[in-house]
């Protein structure tokens, strides 16, 4: 069984048992979270998306908080003598996910 959320804007495929990184979340390491918003809910060959899912849950813990690798951003612009470096680098909370309630 697994099922897809849908959380900072992007969405994610998750199992029980499963660690996602997802866009950083309110609360410290050990703290439960709830995803409500469920896309959708595979069991073997049944599906289940809409309407149908409107009291799904997705269960998790908070495993850790950190940041990703560090992206350089070069910018250039020939014969202008113009040469830009950013770096960035991307929050991210990591959840394990407990158990799907559909």
């Amino acid at each position: 069984m697994y099922a897809v959320i849908e959380t900072g804007g992007k969405q994610y495929r998750v199992a029980p048992g499963e660690s996602i990184e997802v866009e950083t979340l309110t609360g410290d390491v050990g703290a439960e979270v709830e995803f409500d918003r469920v896309v959708a809910v595979i069991d073997g060959d049944a599906v289940r998306a809409g309407s149908a899912l409107s009291s799904a849950r997705v269960k998790g813990t908070i495993a850790a908080h950190g940041r990703g690798a560090k992206i350089l951003v070069f910018k250039f612009k020939r014969k202008k003598q113009y040469k830009r470096t950013i770096g960035h680098r991307q929050n991210y909370t990591q959840v394990k996910v407990n158990e799907i309630l559909a």
